[in-house]
């Protein structure tokens, strides 16, 4: 064979080779190589911290969701805890309101004094230190009256007498001093005490019933129910009332 053939045989056997490695680099490319971006790597990210669930962010609010309850005017003082391998954790209140006069520190400790009664449903989220990793968790707080004061035997009227019975009830986990009183006011404003009873009211047990009752001159009254707890170790005083929706009449005597 002449030397221009095997020159042109050597061309042909170059140029075949070079296809060949081009065809190999491509069947070999990522598929972010052929869209001109960086390789896929990793994994598709779960969310942010704040969405994860406890288990799945390692840190964990041990509290349960219901709470120990308060009463009005009453000292409250709670502390949330967390664990998770953390020095350092960050509360707040995420959702929702505290009662009022009751407040949340960033230490997670939940004090105060509740102003009013009722069922408080709040949130309550954790940070850890480097504000990584978040939980959150709803709680509920019941604060409710101290005394339960109702009617038993409605007031009412029985010849020349006023008389009835209320129940009353301690709601709380300490003994009360009670002082209970009943008046019916005249019309007139004259006031005449119609019941009054001054005993301890321990806590835990049924409703005490009591009864009041008085003769009273002709004319219109309004009976008026006052219950006074007062628990001295604490400094604390409860008051619970009730009063006759109108003046109930007397029709016999002077």
């Amino acid at each position: 064979m002449t030397k221009i053939k095997w020159a042109r045989w050597g061309a042909i056997v170059v140029i075949l080779c070079a296809v060949g490695v081009a065809a190999g680099q491509a069947g070999s490319a990522k598929p972010g190589d052929a869209r001109g971006g960086a390789p896929e790597t990793g994994t598709p990210e779960t969310g942010t911290p704040e969405e994860r669930p406890q288990e799945q962010s390692g840190l964990v609010i041990e509290n349960e969701s219901e709470l120990p309850e308060s009463h009005p005017h009453s000292p409250y003082d709670f502390r949330f805890r967390a664990h998770g391998n953390i020095s350092a954790m960050h509360w707040r209140v995420e959702k929702g309101a505290l009662p009022r006069g009751m407040w949340l520190e960033e230490n997670g400790w939940l004090h105060g004094q509740a102003e009013h009664v009722g069922e408080f449903q709040f949130t309550i989220a954790v940070t850890d230190g480097d504000r990584e990793r978040a939980v959150q968790k709803g709680f509920v707080l019941r604060v409710t009256s101290a005394l339960s004061l109702n009617w038993k035997d409605g007031a009412h009227v029985n010849g020349s007498r006023i008389e009835g019975s209320v129940e009353v009830l301690n709601t709380t986990r300490d003994p009360i001093d009670l002082t209970f009183y009943v008046l019916a006011v005249a019309t007139n404003g004259r006031a005449t005490a119609i019941g009054y009873q001054h005993f301890v009211l321990r806590a835990g047990t049924q409703a005490v019933e009591l009864p009041f009752g008085e003769t009273l001159p002709y004319g219109r009254y309004k009976v008026h129910v006052d219950a006074v707890g007062e628990v001295a170790a604490r400094k604390l005083i409860y008051r619970e009332y009730l009063e006759t929706p109108g003046p109930l009449q007397v029709t016999v005597g002077p």
